[in-house]
């Protein structure tokens, strides 16, 4: 029979012991609750005791013996305080990710659910009723350095695409016999890849620099008609490659409130996401609205699957596609709603007239200085 672990207050009572900060590393388990809620107790306290065994298993192949563990009866939370004194400060934070990755892999493999990981700092300052906002903070600092590696991981898949392109034409290019029409094809190809792959990175700036405290960006304006010419630019390559007929309506000289760069940032993700999940040999569509609101419309249709509802809300996170997604990493999307929201405006997702999805954007005029 497995032996429970100390309670959180025993571990919380050791670390106020120590004149130094320890790292402290968290797991959590959501599931507990639901199974709780949705089975009973006895169900969610079978899981939870087997989840405490894994967690202590785990915890003793990747941890030191000095190292604490501790859980609280009830609870979907697992803490383990690096307070062995022979670990070396320079590799704690390395150790502290590894054997939290080590560690989730192992109560993942034992419960068949999701598991939540974050690692803090904690000394005899905390004290012992902080501990519970202590686990949140663990728990929010291992969030946000998922989102980071996802976000960056994404990106390399992404650039692989247009640089593998621009590669494989300048081989092409390269080993000679090419006419001179086709020579010209090959290079403006290779030329638009080349930006679009500029577009990526200026977009991961955008998003690792992203302010969101401050609401607007104050002063900045673009015009329309521009960014609109340089997306359907930078897209055309794209379009002609899946067959796709690209039809852009005439787009008027107004002023917006969202620089041309950025606006244009963002109408390549949309045309480029609709010609990508569009039907082979289809149209996508872009049209331009100037109502009687303080917004400029543009909407971006394609003829392809469309997006389901369920989906139509999930796939502007960082990282996440719909069901119907083929290929891709998520992250156009989520940079095409950050940048819209910092400017003011907004972007909406429903159904097109075309059979597929209908991106809509609202754009706010320039603010009046």
């Amino acid at each position: 029979m497995n032996r429970p672990l100390p309670p959180l207050a025993a571990l919380a009572r050791l670390v106020g012991t120590r004149d130094a900060t320890l790292p402290l590393l968290v797991a959590r388990l959501p599931e507990l609750e639901r199974i709780a809620w949705r089975r009973g107790l006895r169900p969610a306290r079978t899981m939870e005791r087997r989840a405490s065994a894994a967690f202590a298993r785990a915890a003793g192949v990747v941890l030191r013996a000095d190292d604490a563990l501790a859980h609280d009866p009830g609870s979907d939370v697992f803490v383990a305080a690096l307070t062995a004194e022979t670990r070396g400060r320079p590799s704690v934070a390395v150790d502290a990710r590894s054997a939290l990755a080590r560690i989730g892999a192992a109560l993942e493999a034992a419960t068949g659910f999701a598991v939540l990981t974050g690692w803090t700092r904690v000394g005899p300052d905390d004290g012992l009723t902080a501990m519970e906002a202590i686990v949140e903070r663990a728990l929010a600092r291992g969030a946000q350095e998922r989102e980071r590696y996802a976000f960056f991981s994404a990106i390399g898949h992404e650039l692989r695409t247009p640089l593998s392109s621009i590669r494989g034409y300048l081989e092409t290019l390269l080993d000679g016999g090419v006419d001179a029409p086709t020579r010209h094809r090959f290079l403006r190809i290779a030329h638009d890849e080349s930006l679009r792959m500029s577009r990526l990175i200026e977009g991961m700036f955008e998003i690792s620099l992203l302010d969101m405290r401050d609401s607007g960006m104050p002063g900045r304006s673009g015009i329309v008609a521009h960014a609109v010419a340089a997306a359907h630019d930078a897209c055309r390559a794209s379009a002609m490659a899946h067959n796709v007929t690209l039809v852009i309506e005439d787009a008027p000289d107004v002023h917006v409130g969202i620089d041309t760069d950025r606006l244009t940032l963002v109408l390549v993700n949309l045309i480029d996401n609709a010609v990508k999940h569009g039907r082979l040999g289809g149209r996508v569509v872009v049209g331009i609205g100037l109502g009687g609101d303080p917004f400029v419309s543009i909407t971006v249709d394609d003829d392809g699957p469309g997006v389901t509802k369920r989906d139509r809300e999930r796939i502007f996170a960082m990282g996440v596609q719909g069901s119907t997604a083929a290929g891709g990493s998520g992250v156009g999307l989520a940079l095409v709603r950050l940048m819209l929201e910092r400017a003011g405006g907004r972007v909406d997702l429903t159904d097109s007239p075309l059979g597929g999805a209908r991106f809509t954007l609202a754009l706010p005029l320039p603010i009046a200085r």
